[in-house]
């Protein structure tokens, strides 16, 4: 039995972390924000809740005191906030993080990143051997500023930091990609402008069997792993998926890259202007995310860790649209 420490545990990623721990056996603490809805849920399930705020270092502190493996899930999430609240939450939480984490002499230190720290890159199969490249988006940018924070500390104060890149997760108690996805084709708002732009989809169960494996694995200290269901699918066939579930018609129309690039663009300048704090209906960095044909390799964690997925992405597709089917997809819009 371990004790363990989750950030964002109210999130769709923490909070499975905090399900697949609780079933190994580990003790575990969750630090949420004062007031989360969420809390009462997680103490029910005999979570240890602590109040406090990654921006603030002596909750931090008190967080971390006397855990052993702490994973690391809150950031800002989105793609549409301001600069200054990337650069609190995201860079100097994991600065708070890594420097309580350090005092405390943790076992593990697993960081939640993203694919999207290695860049727009389509001519080659990328993997975690690709250097931290930016897009000029916040989000990515704002990630890759805290991952070189991490293995700063890796070096220098020996941190035994992991850090782990989903692609696009999905699963029940999504609060994102497929209600968002859901919401758009049902009342008609979705186009495609890039046919053929690929996903990788990473069926939550899967992340999180991989994040308790390298919780506990000597071999993952200092190393990164990249994580997806072991296969693509294309965007339209993504979205066609949940139409059928949802018994709506698939969305086909298309419009060129070149025009929904310039019609985000537009839009970022209109809402930034009139101080417009709703997302806009596109953003550049939606654009670009979802007109990729990215490639990624999950190999190393299969070749250092003897990991694969244990769910297919058909099973995972199957277990979220029943669970989709469930939703009152009106309340589901929040990004």
């Amino acid at each position: 039995m371990k004790k363990v420490l989750i950030t964002g545990a109210t999130g769709f990623i923490g909070g499975n972390l905090v399900l697949g721990n609780l079933a190994k056996g580990n003790r575990v603490r969750a630090m949420v924000l004062p007031g989360d809805a969420g809390a009462l849920s997680l103490k029910g399930r005999g979570v240890e809740v602590v109040q406090g705020d990654v921006r603030d270092f002596e909750s931090v502190k008190k967080a971390v005191d006397g855990m052993e493996i702490v994973f690391h899930c809150a950031a800002v999430v989105t793609d549409w906030a301001p600069k200054s609240l990337f650069q609190e939450v995201t860079v100097k939480g994991a600065e708070n993080m890594c420097r309580a984490a350090s005092a405390a002499g943790v076992s593990r230190f697993v960081d939640i990143s993203t694919c999207d720290v290695f860049g727009i890159i389509e001519d080659k199969v990328m993997d975690e051997s690709f250097p931290l490249s930016p897009w000029q988006e916040p989000y990515p940018d704002y990630k890759i500023k805290s991952e070189k924070i991490m293995w700063r500390y890796h070096r220098e104060q020996g941190l035994p930091v992991t850090m782990v890149y989903p692609c696009w997760a999905f699963g029940e108690g999504d609060q994102t990609f497929v209600p968002l996805l859901a919401d758009s084709i049902i009342k008609k708002e979705l186009i495609f402008w890039r046919r053929d732009a690929l996903v990788w989809p990473t069926y939550i169960d899967n992340l999180v069997d991989l994040l308790l494996l390298i919780s506990e694995d000597p071999r993952a200290v200092g190393n990164g792993y990249l994580v997806h269901d072991g296969e693509s699918t294309t965007l339209q066939e993504f979205c066609a998926e949940i139409a059928r579930a949802l018994g709506v018609p698939p969305i086909t129309t298309h419009i060129p890259y070149s025009l929904a690039y310039a019609a985000s663009w537009i839009m970022e300048l209109l809402w930034k202007g009139f101080g417009i704090k709703k997302r806009p209906l596109l953003t550049t960095y939606t654009v670009k995310n979802l007109g990729s044909r990215f490639r990624f390799s999950i190999a190393k964690a299969q070749r250092e860790l003897g990991w694969k997925p244990k769910i297919s992405y058909k099973e995972g597709m199957s277990v979220t649209m029943k669970w989709l089917k469930t939703l009152d997809l009106k309340t589901l819009k929040q990004k």
